[in-house]
């Protein structure tokens, strides 16, 4: 099976294939966190997520690297949760944009509206 594009894209032991690999390393504890809410239990997961990556730091045959990549992505991608964790204030979470401020009227559409609310009376 051939290596994912990105991982063909980026040339090995480059500044962007360590950016690259960061990137897929934060995705994957990200993505464990999504699984692991209680952080104790998260930590394990991370450690041992951290030692699959320590595990093949020194790995230096690039068609053996771009297999590791293509690896690594498959996993981050069986991992991914089908509703990931969303802290309740950010955009997507329970109480975005629950119970928003009402709108500021200008002074015009003040007056208009108590116009109408003494001529509907």
């Amino acid at each position: 099976m051939p290596p994912s594009a990105t991982a063909q894209a980026v040339a090995p032991f480059s500044q962007a294939h360590r950016r690259y690999v960061a990137h897929l390393y934060r995705r994957a504890l990200k993505g464990a966190l999504d699984w692991y809410v209680r952080r104790d239990l998260w930590r394990e997961k991370a450690i041992e997520i951290r030692v699959q990556f320590e595990r093949n730091r020194n790995v230096r045959d690039p068609r053996a690297v771009a297999a590791l990549l293509h690896d690594a992505e498959k996993e981050v991608q069986r991992m991914s949760h089908p509703d990931p964790y969303r802290p309740s204030m950010f955009p997507d979470g329970t109480k975005w944009e629950r119970n928003m401020p009402p709108p500021m009227f200008t002074q015009e559409q003040k007056a208009e509206a108590l116009k109408a609310f003494k001529d509907g009376h």
